[in-house]
């Protein structure tokens, strides 16, 4: 299998491709890496150099690898951050070059917008974007349960509620939904859910809560989902295999007493994870199997 991700990338720590591409290879997964920009640091430590790179860039490196013939080998495109309506609109044009080269393969949309707690802490006009262009053209989006509620303009305190705003997520363009970091009416205070759907079904996970905060952790899981779903071809497989990936890597993370999501120190729970929580089934498919086929 061969992915591009777009993303963000710094040179310590592990957030945006620093986060995903690793443990993609680490499961056999062969990364195209495209840096949006390029950081010392997560910006959330206040203080970082570095340097954020124009959207030119990443329609370049996507024509040179079109020049190289490689695009009918690609099988997906993720992407999360977007820094600028200009880096938006070029991830946009380059999942259509690449779809040109191979009609089969899938976007996957990490819609970083914001975080319960913290608001919205992109860009204005990306959540707009996101909203507008990004998730008609997504096959998959892996929202936060606060981008859940931005993005459907529907909250999801109770289960009900959640399961609702992922029909209307669905009905935005994308096939399959996986919700992260969910907590609703029927999450015990010390768990958390991820919740996954497409047209096999909806399902849910429950995990532990851990006592820790670790930047990266929702981009790794999105980058696992993506390349689960291509290969097991369903919802339910993918977010048993991602979520007791990434509960495995943050337990690490915990033990170790780290503030930067533990990749490589976890590099193990990728592909045989030391937990494994169960999957249940909550509804009917959300969609038809005939509106869209993936």
């Amino acid at each position: 299998m061969n992915l591009i991700s777009i993303q963000s990338h710094v040179v310590f720590g592990h957030v945006g491709n620093s986060a995903a591409v690793f443990p993609l290879q680490r499961m056999g997964v062969e990364v195209w890496p495209i840096h949006t920009v390029q950081f010392s640091n997560h910006t959330g430590y206040g203080d970082f150099t570095g340097e954020v790179f124009g959207a030119k860039l990443i329609s370049d490196l996507i024509a040179g690898l079109e020049k190289r013939g490689v695009l009918p080998e690609c099988d997906g495109v993720l992407s999360g951050y977007m820094g600028s309506a200009e880096i938006a609109e070029a991830i946009l044009e380059a999942v259509a070059t690449v779809r040109r080269g191979n009609p089969s393969a899938r976007y996957c949309c990490d819609p970083v917008i914001g975080d319960v707690g913290k608001g919205v802490f992109v860009h204005e006009g990306i959540p707009d974007f996101i909203k507008k262009k990004a998730l008609p053209a997504a096959d998959i989006v892996t929202p936060n349960q606060f981008e859940l509620d931005f993005l459907t303009g529907r909250p999801s305190k109770t289960r009900a509620q959640a399961l609702d705003a992922v029909k209307a997520l669905h009905d935005l363009g994308p096939h399959a939904v996986l919700v992260t970091s969910l907590h609703t009416d029927e999450t015990p205070e010390d768990a958390i859910d991820m919740l996954a759907s497409d047209d096999t079904g909806c399902y849910l996970l429950r995990t532990p809560r851990l006592q820790l905060v670790a930047n990266g952790a929702g981009d790794a899981v999105a980058a696992l989902f993506l390349a689960h779903y291509l290969r097991q071809g369903g919802a339910k497989e993918a977010l048993a295999r991602a979520g007791n990936s990434i509960f495995g890597i943050l337990q690490k993370t915990l033990d170790a007493g780290a503030a930067e999501i533990q990749v490589v120190l976890g590099q193990d729970e990728v592909v045989q994870p030391s937990s494994e929580f169960d999957v249940e089934q909550l509804v009917a498919p959300p969609l038809k199997e005939t509106e869209r086929q993936l």
